[in-house]
């Protein structure tokens, strides 16, 4: 019997797991070898779009240095006329590492998974919030291209 592929539902479910496990090698692990993620409303100096699982893996490898996420309140999953793309809402509380201040942030992403991977995930987030919570514009831009930059 084949072993059972998971559902984009499924795929979210251990994404949002993993990252409140702070996890980011499984994280971005759920990726597919050339998946990209993408962010729509990235300021300058901030990377629009990464590819491929090894990028992704070396972009968030420091993120549990910068945000101490706490807790994932609220995630809904909402499953379009396409079954491979799903419409989630989140919210992740936490602390930002640098400055100690408060990190609530309101994320929803466009998520395309096929074969039980992440093929895009297009993340829309408020750069604004996480540059208040980092410390200015100038930190997240310098958290962005550190990320990016790997």
């Amino acid at each position: 019997m084949p072993e059972s592929v998971r559902t984009p539902t499924e795929v979210v479910d251990e994404a949002l797991r993993l990252l409140l496990a702070k996890d980011m090698v499984g994280f971005a692990g759920l990726w597919a070898e050339q998946g990209s993620v993408e962010f729509p409303f990235a300021p300058p100096g901030y990377p629009s779009e990464v590819t491929g699982r090894a990028a992704i893996e070396d972009y968030l490898r420091d993120y549990p240095e910068q945000l101490d996420v706490r807790a994932i309140d609220a995630p809904i999953v909402h499953v379009t006329a396409d079954p491979k793309i799903v419409v989630v809402e989140f919210a992740a509380d936490g602390v930002a590492v640098r400055t100690g201040r408060p990190y609530r942030m309101r994320y929803i992403a466009v998520i395309t998974v096929r074969a039980g991977e992440i093929v895009h995930y297009r993340d829309y987030w408020n750069p604004l919030a996480a540059a208040e919570a980092l410390g200015g514009a100038d930190e997240l831009a310098s958290f962005g291209a550190a990320e990016g930059s790997r």
